[in-house]
């Protein structure tokens, strides 16, 4: 009888992941450091205590997927699923809550529109001035809450609570997006309702009228 070798395990999926991000206005939504660090210090004020990926960038929301369609985020993946070490990273990111930083390639910079073009100047003149921008991460799921998720809920609803919180997170973006970005909020990018993005740039619209 022949011996059976067992199939090589192919590494953890981008299942075990989940796509967030900050989301604000700005007027240069295209930004990179070189900052490692920082971009670190931002991913633990954000998402907490959970092992995952940075991406080392901030976008315009038409950047975040290419004209083949791949995201921003499945990049990071692939970037880190290229890596030689990547079982040992996955247990550093699920034993440690490790964290690291990836450089996306400089296609991205490329402006590709969706179906849905809301956010172009031409339909929505406002966001020629007030431009949106993304800073995108890749977290490993995990059942316990993320750091903005937590201060959510301990604010209740209080601005007062929140407001040192939001004023750390707008203060720890500005070595890649300065001034005068700001931070609206927080999500979670579905890539089969991308849309989704884009109604929480139009749901803040008429306050920048």
């Amino acid at each position: 009888m022949s011996d059976i070798v067992p199939a090589a395990p192919t590494g953890p999926s981008l299942t075990d992941f989940a796509c967030f991000y900050l989301y604000g206005f700005t007027n240069q939504p295209y930004r990179q450091s070189s900052d490692l660090t920082r971009f670190g210090e931002l991913y633990s004020l954000v998402i907490g205590n959970h092992g995952g990926l940075g991406v080392a960038s901030s976008f315009h929301p038409y950047q975040l997927i290419n004209p083949a369609g791949i995201s921003v985020w499945y990049t990071a993946y692939a970037q880190f699923y290229a890596q030689p070490n990547r079982f040992e990273m996955h247990a550093e990111m699920t034993l440690e809550k490790a964290q690291f930083v990836v450089v996306p390639p400089a296609s991205f910079g490329e402006f590709h529109l969706w179906p849905d073009t809301r956010l172009t100047s031409d339909e929505n003149p406002i966001f020629s001035r007030f431009i949106p921008f993304i800073i995108p991460f890749l977290v490993r799921k995990d059942p316990g809450a993320l750091r903005w998720d937590a201060e959510m809920t301990a604010a209740d609803g209080d601005k007062n609570r929140l407001s040192p919180y939001l004023q750390a997170v707008n203060q720890a973006i500005k070595f890649v997006q300065p001034a005068p970005a700001f931070v609206l909020g927080f999500g979670e990018f579905d890539e089969q309702q991308p849309e989704q993005l884009i109604e929480k740039f139009l749901s803040c619209r008429d306050m920048l009228l």
